[in-house]
């Protein structure tokens, strides 16, 4: 399949052309979404509400604004936060993007803020529309996977066929990403046995360790009572099922948000902050997974939900898998893949495996998923903090 995509600065190739318009603080959210009606298909809002970020915040935000997707941005200070919001533009400008500074305790207020920001969006998308496509690769493409809503068919049918998918991509050059450590509790053994190096293994059961540990310190896990009532019986179960989403490839490397994968492979992402118990629930949604597969790069997201789910993403395009074809006949406006035909005996895992590798190159080249198409930009960002990944997490 022919894709075309767009070429950044750094050498990677970005599948859609949006401007991300970042608010740098709660109070300017308002603002920034006003900004970005009048473009509501070409520009995105993301942000950090809180008045003092950490250093995990400033490397998301980074990232986020520099993601392959992005071709200009707009950031939307209040003014008296404490984001440095300098870096950030510094960081923008240097990565070859168009990007703007709003300040709104300098632009008179709301209706001022908004006007400006609004005649910046509308200037940058019409520069983006002008800007030439070059051929993109699999081997070019970063592709996460994540599982929310999350229950008895989960596992045996659209986890199990995203990792075919997964395999196929791979196979093809392509960078995956799986993640959720704590819901890979009991998988750790099965799982580094699949390192690609001895030390790598090491490395994979000890984020598992630290995740059960994590969430030991909480008092609870990540077993929600929806799973339960969905036919899941423990952690252990829904962990198993969370694990066939990373298919049968050796996994290749372990990486932290915000980290990009130096090639292709399969990686697991530790998203289970380091240290202790500070900052609460690891991921408090579906869309905090996503966003932290976006901090590193990934172009889409493979979103598997077996009660069902209807968000999207800012910034990268989530494809939807049913898993359950009861609730795929009841939320299909929202679902792009139905993997519940395994269920009903309609299909087999490398059928609807295909039927995802052959979606994933579709909406690179261009295609709206379900979620772009009914305009969901779901995003969130809180606060957590990790170490640097040591050498032993990344390929030979």
């Amino acid at each position: 399949m022919s894709m075309q995509g767009y070429l950044r600065k750094d050498g990677r190739k970005g599948i859609r052309n949006v401007v991300a318009v970042a608010y740098l603080v709660e109070c300017a959210h308002h603002v920034a979404r006003e900004i970005t009606l009048p473009q509501r298909e070409h520009a995105h809002v993301i942000g950090f509400p809180g008045c003092f970020p950490n250093e995990y915040a400033q490397k998301m935000m980074e990232r986020l604004c520099t993601h392959p997707n992005v071709g200009g941005v707009l950031l939307v200070s209040l003014g008296c936060e404490s984001f440095n919001r300098y870096q950030l533009e510094q960081v923008v400008r240097d990565s070859g993007r168009d990007v703007e500074t709003l300040v709104i305790q300098k632009e008179g207020g709301t209706r001022s803020a908004i006007t400006k920001g609004q005649a910046f969006v509308a200037k940058t998308v019409q520069t983006l529309q002008n800007i030439p496509t070059v051929s993109v690769h699999l081997s070019d493409l970063v592709i996460g996977t994540v599982c929310g809503g999350s229950d008895g068919t989960s596992g045996i049918s659209g986890n199990p066929a995203a990792g075919r998918a997964f395999d196929k991509l791979v196979a093809s050059g392509a960078t995956c990403i799986f993640e959720e450590t704590g819901e890979l509790i009991g998988c750790e053994d099965i799982m580094s046995a699949r390192a690609a190096t001895p030390e790598l293994a090491i490395e994979l059961r000890a984020s598992v360790t630290k995740a059960a540990q994590y969430y030991a310190t909480l008092g609870y896990g990540s077993f929600a009572a929806g799973n339960a009532d969905g036919g899941l019986s423990s952690i252990e179960e829904k962990s198993m099922g969370a694990y066939a989403k990373s298919g049968a490839s050796k996994i290749s490397g372990l990486i932290k948000p915000g980290d990009i994968p130096p090639k292709g492979g399969l990686y697991l992402m530790d998203v289970v902050p380091d240290g202790p118990v500070r900052f609460g629930f690891p991921n408090i949604s579906d869309n905090a997974e996503i966003v932290e597969m976006m901090a590193s790069g990934a172009h889409m997201t493979l979103f598997v939900t077996g009660r069902g789910s209807v968000v999207g993403s800012a910034l990268a395009p989530v494809i939807k898998i049913a898993a359950n074809p009861e609730m795929y006949a009841r939320l299909q406006e929202d679902m792009d893949i139905n993997a519940g035909r395994i269920i009903d005996g309609t299909a087999n895992l490398s059928q609807i495996g295909d039927e995802i590798f052959d979606m994933v190159q579709t909406v690179a080249s261009g295609a709206c998923t379900k979620s772009e198409d009914l305009g969901h930009r779901e995003f969130i960002l809180t606060y957590k903090s990790f170490e640097p990944i040591g050498p032993a997490c990344l390929p030979v």
